[in-house]
């Protein structure tokens, strides 16, 4: 299914200007969902792109949510892209919460926050799956923009595996790591104990000590 071409009315491409430059926005529907790849320079028919595919997470990358580190990983990923002069970030939707959605990981939140327990354990003490997250479209989309190999934004292994899976060639992971803070690092050590994922910053975090007019 992943080799099917995208029809005419399920995709549309226009140049966006955005502060950081001019990306080719390519807007695409699938799996019931609209995505958007963020195109930068000259990828087409290249090895070796530098790409970043990012799960969607409003209360991150909006929001500025300081409870995971999304919202910092999609900045940096467009800001090495722009480094670099050329990449692809496929922005996936409907991955919400490891794909739970907004409302559910709302109410993980509540039990991590009340409770103590961990991404993992919030999750599957409400009945919920750990992560459900398909990364078919984001694929599909690098085929339709004729990408022949990628170097992988990622801290997790298991986007190259379901990448490289749906024939789309790994040659690199390229670290995303951003600093740990306080309200991240029980989320981060259990992505990296738990899920597997690469996050060296784990081991060297420091607490911030309060302000001496906080005491």
């Amino acid at each position: 299914m992943y080799d099917q071409a995208f029809n005419d009315e399920d995709v549309a491409e226009s140049d966006l200007v955005t502060r950081r430059g001019t990306f080719r926005a390519v807007a695409f529907r699938a799996d019931g969902h609209e995505h958007l790849a963020m195109v930068f320079g000259k990828t087409r028919m290249r090895a070796n792109v530098l790409v970043r595919v990012h799960s969607e997470c409003m209360t991150g990358d909006i929001f500025g949510a300081m409870r995971c580190e999304c919202g910092e990983q999609l900045d940096a990923a467009l800001n090495m892209i722009v480094r670099e002069g050329s990449g692809v970030l496929v922005y996936l939707r409907g991955h919400e919460g490891r794909g739970i959605g907004l409302v559910e990981k709302v109410r993980t939140h509540v039990l991590q926050d009340e409770q103590g327990l961990d991404t993992l354990d919030s999750a599957t003490a409400l009945g919920l799956p750990v992560d459900i997250r398909d990364y078919t479209p984001a694929a599909r989309v690098l085929k339709h923009l004729r990408v022949l190999s990628v170097r992988l934004m990622s801290n997790n292994p298991d986007k190259i595996n379901a990448l490289e899976s749906h024939g789309i060639p790994v040659t690199a992971r390229v670290p995303l790591l951003v600093p740990a803070n306080d309200h991240n690092i029980g989320y981060l050590t259990a992505k990296r104990d738990r899920l597997g994922h690469d996050l060296p910053q784990v081991d060297v975090f420091t607490p911030e000590l309060p302000h001496a007019a906080d005491r």
